[in-house]
């Protein structure tokens, strides 16, 4: 029910977001510094866009918050189907954009829907979890889940936005929380591992490899005399077999060739740094001349050189780095890690289930658009594009990061009231 006590936002929160916000405007004002140009209100520019952005980013979170939180949890299967939809539309009439076809146009403005995608799925996903009668143990109710998340990550990947189809990997935390088995999340590992090992190692080695590890477990286990285990260490050897083996169709069939020399740059197989590998190697000379303090603001070389592309959306980190140097871009980072751990924190002590499991979905998106960016920046991880959330160029990743964060924010606030 509910009562006229009085809303506490949780101004923390807020306050990370503002910071954020407003110094990665900084930034982008940095990356796309021009003498000719150089008026902070140039709304020719994209940090005069930005700010425009900003504003109805502000806007926006201040309307979230004057609505009922009921009226997101009422309407999550709405939001989704309608961003579905308009994920397919993107499929036929969608800008190509840098290989990807994600953009539709709306004569000066372009929306992306994969970004807002995220936020429908994270309510959709709350909102079926947080049923009365749901027993997520029943193997039914896992499968319903991972379809509300497999559909539109599916579409996603049909437009070539790799990154934004990794990052959906982010609600398998709100899973988690909700009771899936941490042995699916040490499969997923293992994937991985073994997918990138498949492309580094000889394929049949591999398999041996497998092989010696699943005999070295059964004669550790043999005192035990149980069948089971012998059943379970074959089945085992011979998915990873089938996995191993198919890594190499995988890679060649479903990765676009610009994926593949970006994986094949960051595993060493290639060293195309005036090619496929510019941008990460020019960012990293980047990070590494701006020393512990940084050159100082508006005085980086490389940045003001225009030597990285794309250095104010997906490598702002980069000018950052320069600028600013290790210690600005530590803090930074312990912001955003702050700002998650302040989310989970919020999720943790909501009473309904809805704004328990959205908490959890929308710090799993953060965490995985933070570590694909900061990581391709800093050559850990391949370059699949993807924004700094609150700080990368861009109205579309603002607007839906806002919408995300304020949402909860509005859930947090009615925590007593809702039951």
């Amino acid at each position: 029910m509910l009562t006229n006590e009085k809303k506490k936002y949780d101004w923390l929160t807020i306050a990370l977001y503002l910071l954020i916000v407003i110094f990665g405007w900084f930034n982008i004002y940095a990356a796309c510094y021009d003498e000719a140009h150089a008026a902070i209100f140039d709304f020719s520019r994209q940090h005069g866009k930005q700010l425009i952005w900003m504003g109805i980013a502000f806007l926006l979170a201040l309307s979230v918050i004057l609505i009922e939180p009921r009226v997101f949890s009422n309407a999550a299967y709405i939001i989704y189907v309608v961003l579905l939809a308009l994920l397919v539309v993107t499929l036929f009439i969608g800008q190509v954009t840098n290989g990807g076809q994600s953009w539709i146009n709306f004569g000066a403005f372009k929306f992306q829907p994969s970004e807002f995608a995220k936020w429908a799925t994270a309510l959709a996903l709350a909102k079926y979890l947080s049923q009365i009668d749901l027993d997520f143990k029943k193997p039914k109710t896992k499968l319903i889940a991972i379809i509300l998340l497999a559909v539109p990550a599916l579409l996603i990947l049909l437009q070539h936005d790799a990154g934004s189809t990794l990052v959906f990997a982010g609600f398998i935390f709100a899973l988690f929380r909700e009771g899936l088995s941490g042995y699916i999340l040490l499969l997923g590992v293992l994937a991985i591992a073994l997918f990138v090992l498949a492309l580094v190692v000889n394929q049949y080695l591999l398999i041996g490899i497998v092989a010696a590890l699943c005999l070295a477990y059964l004669f550790i286990w043999l005192n035990k005399r149980n069948s089971k285990d012998y059943w379970h260490i074959a089945l085992f050897f011979v998915l990873c077999s089938v996995f191993i083996l198919s890594v190499d169709f995988a890679f060649e069939k479903v990765l676009e060739p610009h994926q593949k020399d970006r994986i094949y740059v960051l595993l060493g197989k290639s060293d195309d740094i005036k090619g496929t590998g510019y941008n990460v190697h020019q960012s990293k000379i980047a990070i590494g001349s701006g020393g512990f303090t940084g050159k100082g603001f508006l005085k980086g070389t490389i940045t003001k050189a225009d030597f990285v592309p794309e250095q104010e959306t997906d490598f702002i980190f980069c000018t950052v780095g320069e600028e600013w140097g290790f210690l600005v871009s530590s803090l930074l980072v312990a912001a955003y890690i702050l700002l998650i751990v302040r989310i989970v924190g919020l999720a943790e002590r909501q009473r309904g289930t809805f704004a328990r499991v959205y908490g959890y979905s929308i710090a799993g998106i953060l965490f995985m658009h933070i570590l694909i960016n900061i990581g391709m920046v800093l050559g850990l991880i391949p370059v699949i594009g993807i924004p700094l959330p609150f700080f990368s160029y861009g109205g579309s990743s603002l607007l839906s990061f806002t919408l995300m964060l304020f949402v909860f924010i509005r859930q947090d606030a009615d925590r007593n009231q809702l039951l």
